[in-house]
């Protein structure tokens, strides 16, 4: 009886957790927005390096341009885990900042433009991307268009 008892559990522990599961970033999703991105810079002489990570702030994917500066590694990166960590951009992560002493040192965060979440196309927020190398408002440009180029796969 205990033996069917503990089978019963388990059955309904899966049964809950499928129902609650979320979906999460895949490695292609990821290359599509980082190549999106890459195809967009190149168009315009830019040289980015794109970061991309999952919603526990994981690299799921990174790219980096020939002739890219190396502090934009960690800036990209700091983006993504901004975007990655709680669903907004990093230019709404500034304003927001704004208004609560400290948030503007919080670990793995940025206010600096150029992150935006990642989001399905029903609304659940999957991860982040981080652009840098350029100005902000092109590192913001070069990540929209990266997702626009994964939009059939979000």
């Amino acid at each position: 009886m205990k033996k069917l008892i503990a089978l019963g559990l388990l059955a309904a522990s899966f049964a809950v957790q499928a129902q609650t599961a979320q979906p999460a970033l895949d490695l292609a999703t990821a290359k599509a927005i980082a190549e999106g991105c890459e195809k967009y810079a190149a168009s315009k002489g830019w040289r980015m390096i794109t970061a991309v990570h999952d919603t526990a702030g994981n690299p799921k994917y990174f790219s980096r341009m020939d002739g890219s500066i190396l502090i934009s590694v960690q800036v990209a990166q700091l983006k993504a885990d901004t975007s990655a960590s709680l669903p907004v951009s990093t230019r709404q992560f500034r304003e927001l900042a704004k208004g609560i002493p400290g948030a503007e040192v919080l670990p793995r965060t940025t206010s600096i433009i150029g992150g935006l979440p990642i989001m399905t196309s029903k609304g659940v927020h999957i991860g982040g991307v981080g652009v840098s190398g350029g100005s902000e408002e092109e590192d913001e440009e070069c990540a929209k268009k990266g997702l626009e180029a994964a939009k059939n796969l979000l």
